[in-house]
């Protein structure tokens, strides 16, 4: 350990702050912690196999916030965490067979939705000058990453179930459009005051 007191220590928040690799790998743990926390608020629904939960917040939160390789990164690693056994899914899940089940299409979905939105959402956001995209190409890119877990969930619905269209989209879509439209305007709020914050001096 250096003794010479003109030597600059970095401390861990300093780290975070200066360092973007270091803010990207926290923002990736971050997402998985907030992604599992948020399948397990899951509230079964009668009419469906597929339960009610916070899960796609976070998702396109991920994408939104990350940026489409970290974001995708996040929902990747939430995804293989709970291939490999970890209880991450939804009222404690895990496993292989889960994703092989009626929800593991939106899940596996995850990673593509997240990249979805952070694509819309940083797409040319580097050049210099560009205060990034606003609030309506937002809420665009919000509703495309739900837009994707919808197909990925619906597409193994029908896989595993073989129905029709109709019993499909409302097994698997119908119930769940009130609650993600909610979850959507929650999150453009939340990217508006991160946005803000980045503004008034914050971390980028």
């Amino acid at each position: 350990m250096s003794t010479d007191p003109h030597v600059t220590r970095i401390g861990p928040v300093e780290l975070v702050r200066e360092d973007p690799r270091a803010r990207t790998i926290l923002g990736i743990v971050a997402f998985v912690l907030a992604t599992t926390a948020g399948a397990h608020v899951a509230v079964p629904l009668p009419w469906t196999q597929v339960p009610m939960t916070l899960q796609p917040l976070f998702v396109i939160l991920a994408g939104a916030l990350l940026g489409p390789l970290a974001g995708a990164s996040s929902m990747a690693a939430y995804v293989l965490l709970g291939a490999a056994g970890a209880p991450v899914f939804s009222m404690g899940r895990a496993g292989l067979p889960w994703l092989m089940g009626v929800t593991g299409g939106y899940l596996i979905a995850y990673p593509a939705a997240a990249y979805v939105v952070g694509r819309v959402l940083h797409h040319g956001s580097r050049r210099e000058g560009d205060r990034g995209p606003g609030r309506l190409q937002t809420l665009v890119g919000l509703s495309l990453g739900i837009a994707v877990i919808y197909i990925g969930g619906v597409s193994q619905l029908a896989i595993l179930t073989g129905g029709g269209i109709g019993s499909i989209l409302a097994m698997g879509v119908v119930p769940f459009l009130a609650g993600d439209v909610l979850k959507v305007l929650i999150a453009l709020v939340v990217v508006d005051l991160a946005r803000a914050g980045r503004a008034s001096g914050g971390p980028a």
